[in-house]
This record gives structure tokens, C-alpha cells and sequence, in this order.
């Protein structure tokens, strides 16, 4: 059974129209003969953290299982909005959410990790119906309880779910066309990568870029699936950026907005925190500003907050930085600002020392 596996996120579902436009993109390719297809949705944008903060006003140390649960319904909604959009076209269609996708995950909640994966759900369920659309981002633990792969982890259900099926190959899409040389909407001047090996853009994704999720492309690599970004025009699909296995490094800056540097007691604290975190895949450098250790922690931040409580460690401090990172081989430069608009200046700066051809031909 040759089946196409495709993901959504959730800027490609800003209104209820958008899971219309979707239906009609899937019809298309139903009627030009891709007759079988898995869909992974994103929740609307904005839902997760409305989600979040509903459950939070209601008790902020709510269960780590509880708040799993809550976030999951983001997804289940847009599987149910995006499957009735297409049953109203006439096409076999249905939907699954964490409980039934066949995604075994351990129990860290917030931000679990696959176990092992049962293609056996998704298989029956192609054979009754033409297209299944998946809710992303979730699956059970050993107890059978719903978990939450992380904030934007669908790619990673995307992925997965490729690999079950023994499909080598899974399209994502995004309100950009591909990876870029920077953020587009943050630097206009920004190149499109048509290619990019997977260690790059994961290393990338772990510094700030959003187009994909590093742990999606982490198990990509390893089970040999090629990535395809795209993104859903007036004209059908746009195919940007192939990630596979190349030794296509371009140079890129990225920016992470949202970094958070944990002011810590000693040297000691930080390497033990930076040792922790490192065994659960999160990123975070270690640095000293005003002459006191800290922790920069990239990606997963609140996962990473309930690790570090868990390890017994009061921090000092939590300052909010925003990250630039320049990608230039062999060296790799990180800066740290306070100040959004210094560091947007530092990356803009950055670029165009990187691609100063391409300015000028801008300007």
C-alpha cells in the first residue's frame, strides 16, 4: 500500500476556512490518484496556549497528566474540523487521536518520548477509508495515558508515522515555503536552501528556527526518512526545502526569542543541570553573566523548569534573553541579548555580512 503522509501545523489553520482550503488541497491529489493518505494536524494557531492558560488559571501546579491531556484536545479538535471538512467532499475519511494512532511513548509528561509504534491502527483504519487524519503531538504511556510530545512536536508524529508505514519520505507544511537562510519574516532578505543535511537544520531548530521540530528531524536521520517543506498557495503546493541526507551546511542565523537563562549557585549546580538536561535531548549552553554561572536552556523550557525542580536545585534567577546564533563552518557564535530589537539588529547585521551580494542586489 503506497500511502502519502502529510502535516499541517497550525499557521496553516488561522480560521475554519482554512481547514476547507486543506480539504480541497487533499481532494485534488485523492482525485489525481494519491488514494491513500494520512494527515497529521497541528492544533488551530493559538489554541495550545489558550489551553494552557485556561487550565493554569485554574490551578498554576495543575498534574503534568492533566495538563497533557488538556493541550492534546488542540489537535483532536483540528483532526475532527479537518476530517469533516473533507467527508463533505465525498471522500472515505476518519480520524485518530494519541489513544488509537498506535505511538507508545514513556511518561514524561509535557514533553514525552516514543518507545516503540504500532502500525497496525493506522493500516486498518487506510483500508477502510481513503484518508485518516492524525491528531499530532501525542500518543499513551505504558499506563494508557494520553501524553504530549512537546510544544510543535507534530512534525514529529509526521514522522513517525512514515516510519511505521514504511514510507520514506513525509511532507510538511508551514506559512513559509521551506528552511531559510533566516527568519523571512524577520529578515526579508532571506534565502530559500532548496537541500539540507538533517544535522544542520536540527542543530538549527534547536537555536531558534521554527520550520521544523529538531527531534522530528533527529528521527528522521535515524529511520531514514526524507523531509519535504512546503507550503499551501493559491496555486497548490510550493516545495521549498528537501532535508535529507547531504553535506549541504549553508550558512543561516537564527534567532530564539524566547531563551531563558537560569542564574545558578556555582559551576558546580551548572554542570550538573547542563548534564541533566543533556540526557533529555534539551538544549542549553553554559555561560557567566556579571561574573555568576548560569544556563542558557533553548528549547523545552518549561519541561526543563520541572526537571531542574525535580533535581532539587533553587534557581537564583529565570532572566528572559533572546539567542543569535550565526551558522558560519566550521564556527558556530552564539550572542545573548536582553534587548529584542539589539538582537534582531545583531542577526539582520549577521546576514548581510554572510550573503552581502544578495543585499545589494536588494537595495
Amino acid at each position: 500500500m503506497n500511502v502519502t503522509i502529510l502535516k499541517f501545523g497550525g499557521s496553516s489553520f488561522r480560521q475554519p476556512a482554512d481547514y476547507i482550503a486543506v480539504a480541497r488541497h487533499l481532494a485534488d491529489r485523492w482525485t489525481a490518484g494519491e488514494s491513500k493518505m494520512v494527515v497529521v494536524v497541528s492544533a488551530m494557531a493559538g489554541t495550545t496556549d489558550n489551553l494552557k492558560k485556561a487550565l493554569l488559571d485554574v490551578d498554576n501546579d495543575a498534574l503534568p497528566s492533566s495538563l497533557d491531556a488538556a493541550l492534546a484536545t488542540g489537535e483532536m479538535f483540528s483532526a475532527c474540523m479537518l476530517e469533516t471538512a473533507v467527508s463533505r467532499l465525498g471522500i472515505p475519511v476518519t480520524s485518530l487521536n494519541g489513544y488509537t494512532i498506535g505511538i507508545h511513548t514513556n511518561s514524561d509528561f509535557g514533553r514525552a518520548s516514543i518507545d516503540c509504534t504500532d502500525s497496525k491502527p493506522i493500516v486498518t483504519a487506510l483500508q477502510e477509508h481513503d484518508i485518516v487524519i492524525a491528531a499530532g503531538g501525542q500518543g499513551i504511556d505504558p499506563c494508557g495515558r494520553l501524553t504530549f510530545l512537546g510544544r510543535n512536536s507534530s512534525d514529529l508524529t509526521a514522522v513517525a508515522i512514515a516510519s511505521m508505514l514504511g514510507e520514506n519520505t513525509c511532507e510538511i507544511y508551514s506559512d513559509v515555503r521551506g528552511v531559510y537562510t533566516a527568519d523571512p519574516y524577520l529578515i526579508p532578505e532571506a534565502q530559500l536552501i532548496p537541500k539540507i543535511a538533517y544535522r544542520r537544520i536540527a542543530e538549527m531548530s534547536r537555536h531558534g528556527a521554527k520550520v521544523l521540530h529538531h527531534r522530528a528531524v533527529d528521527y528522521a536521520e535515524k529511520h531514514e526518512v526524507t523531509i519535504i517543506c512546503k507550503s499551501l498557495t493559491r496555486d497548490g503546493a510550493s516545495t521549498g526545502t528537501i532535508v535529507t541526507t547531504c553535506r549541504h551546511n549553508p550558512g543561516s542565523v537564527t534567532v530564539a526569542r524566547d531563551a531563558a537563562v537560569l542564574v545558578v549557585e556555582s559551576n558546580k549546580e551548572r554542570d550538573f543541570l547542563h548534564k541533566v538536561l543533556y540526557r533529555h535531548d534539551i538544549s542549553a549552553i553554559c555561560l557567566e553573566d556579571n561574573h555568576r554561572p548560569c544556563l542558557c536552556i533553548m528549547t523545552d523550557i518549561d519541561f526543563a523548569m520541572r526537571l531542574i525542580k525535580l533535581a532539587g536545585i533553587r534557581s537564583a534567577s529565570v532572566r528572559p534573553r533572546t539567542v543569535v546564533t550565526d551558522f558560519d563552518d566550521p564556527v558556530m557564535d552564539i550572542h545573548f541579548y536582553a534587548d529584542y530589537e539589539q538582537a534582531i539588529g545583531m542577526a539582520r547585521e549577521i546576514h548581510q555580512r554572510t550573503f552581502p551580494r544578495r543585499l545589494q542586489n536588494h537595495q
